[in-house]
């Protein structure tokens, strides 16, 4: 038994370090760091290089006018804004609707090979020494662009990460009420890990880097936008964040949808370990690793496997103890039941279109780690296109 409770202890540490546990630390990390730390010096506004807005896009001609009008509202002066839209595949009119856009660059191939191959080829394309990726059913806030740049003053920054928003409504069925909790907590973690030394990874609705440091990635990647950000971050340079340049829009239209989302992001994020493996070398990369293995590879990997092996260790150990005696085995196997109960219900009540958000969280934390041993199969079968499979989205 005491190697079970040493077991059941170290598999509860890692499930409470990759969620809860690294945060705490992040934010002690960074509390010390400004303690020590001198002035930053502040930017120069008058900082504004030329920046391409590029956009891979298949099948969004219902977005095109929004998107369009979007990006020409948007702060920073339009001589120095380049628009960049790559089509591969399209086959609803988005090519022909784009090209009624006065400076508004269309590459158009008919064939589909996945928005990585889109990237990849349109990045021929890219004069500026900064480019900015963003997706076509996503929103840009008016000073998004701007705030971005300013970040790219710092020679050491090689990309620089937006934020993610989740359009919010009093009564978000199970999707919109978890996604939006979740992006807000990711979205406190991505500031203190720019803060602390680099973000680690960087959001597909809205990142951006320096040209010259984009190089060609492999065509069956399944997460671009990590492997992008992250080869960046090898070469020496910071991943930064600035929480006020952001891409708004809507949550998954419900729990079926972003389930398979979130497979599609568990199978990418698996191949991206292996493919980044060498940022797990300490002695290299320090604290990039640091943080890299904390933020990312746990939730990946060993996070969601201890959670499912705490469930029978628990069990044996309350068993041992005699469930009725209220023991600490007891308590804690009781307290699994009880959050797997409200995930179950969570579940029930989505169905039936009953909205509880406090019964989402549960559920949506349970289908996110979900996804990580579905994605997982998918990786090994390795029948995980690279085509844009887009899940669709709430009204």
């Amino acid at each position: 038994m005491l190697t079970l409770k040493i077991l059941f202890w170290a598999l509860l540490f890692i499930v409470f370090y990759a969620y809860i546990g690294y945060g705490i630390l992040l934010f002690v990390l960074v509390r010390l760091k400004r303690l020590f730390r001198r002035k930053k010096s502040n930017i120069d506004s008058a900082y504004e290089p030329e920046v391409t807005l590029f956009v891979a896009a298949y099948n969004e001609k219902d977005y095109v006018d929004a998107k369009i009008q979007n990006s020409l509202g948007l702060d920073y002066p339009q001589e120095k804004l380049k628009h960049v839209w790559v089509t591969d595949g399209s086959n609803d009119g988005t090519p022909d609707l784009l090209r009624k856009y006065e400076g508004v660059e269309v590459y158009h191939l008919d064939a589909r090979g996945g928005k990585i191959g889109a990237m990849n080829r349109g990045m021929q394309f890219v004069e500026t020494p900064i480019v900015i990726f963003s997706d076509g059913n996503t929103m840009l806030g008016k000073e998004s662009v701007r705030r971005i740049v300013n970040l790219f003053a710092d020679p050491k920054v090689g990309c620089v990460s937006g934020e993610k928003r989740i359009y919010s409504k009093d009564k978000d069925a199970a999707a919109g009420a978890g996604e939006g909790l979740y992006w807000k907590y990711e979205s406190t973690l991505k500031k203190w890990d720019a803060e602390l030394y680099s973000v680690v990874g960087a959001a597909g609705e809205l990142f951006a880097i320096r040209t010259e440091l984009f190089q060609e990635v492999e065509r069956d990647t399944l997460l671009d936008d990590f492997i992008i950000s992250l080869r960046v971050a090898q070469k020496g340079y910071t991943i930064q964040y600035d929480p006020e340049a952001y891409a708004i829009e809507s949550a998954s239209a419900d729990v079926k949808e972003e389930l398979k989302r979130k497979i599609r992001i568990s199978a990418g994020g698996i191949q991206s370990v292996v493919r980044l493996r060498s940022l797990l070398n300490f002695f290299k990369f320090g604290t990039l690793s640091f943080q890299y293995i904390s933020h990312r590879v746990l939730r990946w990997t060993l996070a969601p496997l201890a959670l499912l092996l705490l469930i029978p260790i628990n069990f044996v150990l309350a068993w041992n103890e005699g469930f009725k005696s209220s023991g600490l085995f007891s308590i804690l196997f009781a307290l699994q039941l009880l959050f797997y109960g409200a995930s179950l219900l969570g579940w029930y009540l989505e169905n039936r279109s009953i909205k509880v958000k406090l019964l989402f969280v549960p559920y949506y934390f349970f289908i996110m780690n979900l996804s990580v041993f579905l994605g997982f199969r998918r990786y090994i079968k390795g029948n995980q296109s690279v085509n844009w499979e887009r899940a669709k989205r709430a009204n």
